[in-house]
């Protein structure tokens, strides 16, 4: 599975794909493992204790802007940091390799059981991601997008790790099967399972963030492989 994807780009492209405001402060193109990026989640009650609309949101997005159809954009650490985890630097050992999310073990997953029960999914947008393509022999970077150009909504979990007054707001990918997937299954090294983020429709957004916990497995389908297109990387 693939370790970074692309954002958004122009910032515009926030509101008019998920009705959220554009980040107030540039992003950086690509977003790898323990980078900020930003989720989407269902706009959280004023009251609400984790304050993560004045830590996260406020930094991503206009405080003058409107919410949108019950959502906030959030900026927080590509790579989930679970809530049981001791410390900082244990943190940032771990975060590196929470960045994917089997959606088949999710439930039953130390790393993201809670989280995903605790109903915390979220939207990750981005243009494309990235796969190696192993079947020259050596490792060609390859940039998955839409046919169409648009951006995508992949699900995701975010989280909230305090300890010593420090605070990490993180968030990782749910992954889907990728082994019958007609273009996915190209991609990756050979002899290992074919894995895909899980791609969400545009009309399903809202339905995933509110979904219970319990419906909430019926959204990790693959992607349509006819909606997706792959290109060589000419260049980061």
């Amino acid at each position: 599975m693939s370790a970074y994807y692309e954002n958004l780009a122009p910032a515009t492209l926030y509101t008019d794909a998920f009705h959220v405001p554009a980040p107030v402060l540039p992003l950086a193109r690509h977003v790898w493992p323990r980078q900020m990026g930003v989720f989407i989640r269902q706009l959280a009650m004023p009251a609400a204790a984790d304050g993560l609309a004045s830590s996260g949101a406020a930094d991503a997005a206009s405080p003058e802007a409107p919410d949108h159809q019950g959502r906030e954009m959030v900026l927080g650490q590509f790579g989930l940091v679970p809530p049981w985890v001791k410390s900082a630097s244990d943190a940032k050992l771990r975060s590196t390799k929470l960045v994917n999310a089997r959606s088949e073990t999710v439930t039953t997953s130390t790393n993201f059981r809670d989280t995903w029960l605790a109903g915390q999914r979220c939207i990750v947008p981005m243009m494309s991601f990235n796969e190696d393509d192993w079947r020259s022999g050596k490792a060609v970077p390859t940039r998955i997008t839409r046919v169409d150009g648009k951006p995508m909504g992949v699900a995701g979990l975010w989280e909230r790790w305090a300890k010593d007054g420090q605070e990490i707001i993180s968030f990782a990918l749910l992954t889907v099967n990728a082994n019958s997937h007609a273009l996915l299954s190209r991609y990756q090294q050979g002899g290992n399972e074919k894995r895909m983020p899980a791609i969400l429709s545009e009309g399903a957004y809202d339905a995933w963030l509110n979904a219970r916990p319990e419906k909430a497995r019926e959204f990790m389908r693959a992607y349509p492989a006819n909606w997706l297109t792959a290109n060589p990387v000419q260049g980061r």
